[in-house]
């Protein structure tokens, strides 16, 4: 996997325009320890072999620093991009290496699976695990071994998930070394004119204009705070940074990204990213070259603490569709209730309607690098206690389930306070969107994994909270190995003044809202028609289930291609409207967009074939984009910077609680009628909700 990885970066660097010359410049600060690292590691493996009394007796301590050596080398070069994500996979295997006492766990279903025997096996480093999971698994961090199959059909084996971070952080590694040369053109770490260093070219290419821009006549800039919204369910608005609804899983809000913090005394533009990119070399550089080095996309790739960070938090969305996958066929099949399956996304939505607003300023008060890391690990340690609980009393789920979420609201406004001090000022736009393709991708190839890797698992349901407690971790060693610049702030007011003040800003902004006719009819209708979004998200699994024709696609993987197909349609309705939004009216795009989403669910409610349910929910998506894009730009125009956050965080307690009320009503709903006619009936309600925002004035001509 390792080898792969490196093959893989090395031909997407060359595709790219690199040049294998460059890898003759890479430069490895303190390179003995590496060096050091690998040989101890594998010259222990071969003393071992060859039965040396020596080895056998001191096998954990020379594993265990081999592995140090390695960590130290990674860490003295955490500048380099894509070795903190190495420095993250060694973590992950030294922790379960060390935990077995010097032995590598692997798990003897992948093994069978992925067409191997034990004979196959390194007898003197691998330890075969023949009952995963267990509670002793556990305790050595079996999950963390070897048990990721790979049926390859030249070179079958199988892998940790160390030895998969280590991959994209090697491939991340070459393809950065063969684009960022040491033969770019650069300017030193300190210019003259005592800006940051940036890279140096004749043009530089554009990024395509992101749909809420494109829609609004004045343009929306970063520093209004919003985001590219992906999806259809979320919740929470912290002052100073600004999300529209999106769909959200256990603290994995899409839709929620950086924007600036006005008042909080950081200078985006001189703390952002700045990096030592070494010194000016003569040009030889090709200009196509130059262009694709000078793309903000290009520029981020290359930034180690950019790319650390998110390739750890795309990871972790990963991990959350899996956690939702799982934990919704977990429930469902121990109860077959619909009523105890919604309830379950209600639990896991609801602390955002109460905590959402709070968590952003005390974030504001703490170090929110310690936020990131905390929340993560306290996020693993509540996951890895869902199938225990499941397995004592499957009511304690849920008080595991509101944890996390609580936890999250905490971890979602410090990551969207991090993100502009990771970057340079002229990049947070791009970093902006870098985040919402993440989730956009983790939506749309996440659920398809998550249906294979459930249904691979079979009873062995619990390790798929064990991986998804293992991203967090992934998440939890990057951002602690990040540099971030500190924040200058002023002291905050207390909870009780906090409190308070989330009142008045309430009853500020509905004053706000019902005194701007576009607005205020705008959340009324949302409130009413963002319900179905609540009812499908709770019942979806169900309807899966129980409607759909297994035949032919099985369930669980039918529910999770319908959750797949909504996350297709939301990439495509952000492109579409990003290219033809800006000719046409918001307020007509508003009211087409809930009229098609609802028609869709409609439909959608009252098939069994799951190609056309599949098909249906593509058009949800993209029409739900249709919605939201316009929406987030009329409140751009029309809202005053100083009033937004309250604006929208009394817009975002009236829908989410709406959606909220839905998740629990269509439970109860399903339990005396079929879930297929409960989802369509929702989904009138939406259609309803369009028609009418076409004949409001107010909106129609927004």
């Amino acid at each position: 996997m390792l080898v792969g990885g490196l093959i893989i970066g090395l031909i997407v660097g060359l595709l790219a325009g690199g040049h294998p010359s460059r890898l003759l410049d890479i430069r490895f600060r303190s390179a003995a320890l590496l060096f050091g690292a690998v040989i101890l590691r594998y010259g222990t493996e071969l003393a071992l072999r060859q039965e040396v009394p020596a080895a056998a007796a001191l096998r954990l301590p020379l594993f265990a620093l081999a592995f140090l050596l390695l960590l130290a080398g990674l860490w003295r070069n955490r500048s380099q991009p894509g070795l903190p994500v190495v420095g993250a996979g060694v973590a992950m295997n030294a922790a379960v290496v060390v935990a077995n006492g010097g032995w590598m766990p692997v798990w003897s279903q992948s093994l069978e699976f992925a067409g191997l025997t034990p004979a196959d096996l390194v007898p003197q480093f691998h330890r075969l695990i023949p009952g995963l999971p267990d509670t002793a698994s556990l305790v050595h961090l079996g999950f963390l071994g070897d048990v990721l199959p790979l049926p390859l059909p030249i070179v079958p084996n199988v892998a940790s998930v160390g030895d998969l971070i280590m991959a994209i952080g090697l491939g991340w590694f070459m393809l950065a070394t063969l684009l960022r040369g040491t033969d770019l053109i650069r300017v030193p770490a300190t210019a003259a004119d005592g800006q940051p260093p940036r890279l140096l070219g004749i043009h530089t290419v554009p990024l395509q204009r992101p749909p809420a821009s494109a829609l609004s006549q004045t343009g929306v800039g970063p520093q209004t705070g919003f985001s590219h919204a992906t999806g259809t369910l979320g919740g929470g608005v912290r002052p100073r940074t600004v999300a529209f609804e999106g769909r959200s899983w256990l603290g994995s809000v899409t839709g929620a990204s950086a924007g600036s913090i006005p008042g909080s005394g950081l200078d985006l533009a001189a703390l952002g990213g700045a990096m030592d990119l070494g010194p000016a070399y003569p040009s030889q550089v090709p200009t196509v070259l130059a262009r694709v080095t000078e793309h903000p996309y290009v520029r981020l790739a290359l930034d180690a603490r950019f790319s650390a960070f998110w390739i750890g938090q795309t990871v972790s969305l990963f991990g959350d569709r899996l956690n939702q996958v799982a934990l919704a066929v977990l429930v469902f099949g121990a109860t077959d209730s619909p009523l105890a399956t919604s309830l379950v996304f209600l639990t896991a939505s609801a602390p955002y309607l109460f905590l959402g607003p709070i968590a952003g300023p005390l974030v504001d008060r703490w170090d929110q690098k310690t936020v990131l890391v905390v929340s993560d690990l306290l996020r693993a340690a509540l996951v890895l206690l869902l199938p225990v609980a499941a397995a004592v009393q499957l009511w304690l789920v849920f008080p595991a389930v509101f944890l996390v979420t609580v936890v999250s609201a905490f971890f979602r406004p410090a990551k969207a306070a991090v993100i502009p001090r990771l970057v340079r000022g002229e990049d947070l736009m791009a970093a902006n969107s870098a985040t919402w393709i993440g989730e956009t991708v983790a939506d749309i190839a996440g659920y398809p994994l998550a249906g294979l890797f459930v249904a691979f698992l079979g009873a062995e349901l619990p390790l798929a909270f064990w991986a998804d407690a293992a991203t967090y971790v992934i998440s939890a060693i990057l951002i602690a190995g990040l540099l971030i610049p500190p924040v200058i702030r002023a002291a905050g007011p207390a909870v009780g003044s906090m409190l308070s003040r989330f009142r008045a800003d309430l009853v500020e902004g509905l004053r706000f809202l019902r005194g701007q006719p576009a607005l205020f009819q705008n959340t009324m209708v949302s409130t009413v028609a963002q319900m179905s979004i609540g009812a499908l998200l709770a019942l979806t699994v169900v309807y899966a289930k129980d409607v759909l024709d297994g035949t032919l696609v099985a369930y669980p993987a039918n529910y999770t291609a319908v959750e797949a197909a909504i996350g297709v349609g939301n990439l495509i309705g952000g492109v579409a409207v990003g290219v033809v939004g800006a000719h046409l009216r918001k307020g007509w795009l508003i009211g087409l967009g809930l009229l098609v989403m609802g028609l869709a669910q409609a439909f959608m409610g009252l098939t069994s074939h799951v190609y056309l349910a599949v098909a249906l929910a593509g058009i949800l998506g993209i029409a739900n984009l249709v919605f939201i894009i316009p929406t987030q730009t009329l409140f751009a125009e029309l809202t005053p910077m100083p009033l937004m956050g309250r604006v929208i965080a009394t817009r975002s307690s009236l829908v989410l609680g709406a959606m909220t009320l839905a998740m629990g009503g269509a439970g109860v709903i399903a339990q005396v009628a079929p879930v297929g006619v409960v989802i369509s009936a929702f989904g009138v309600l939406t259609m309803v909700m369009g028609l009418l925002a076409l004949t409001l004035p107010a909106m129609r001509e927004a």
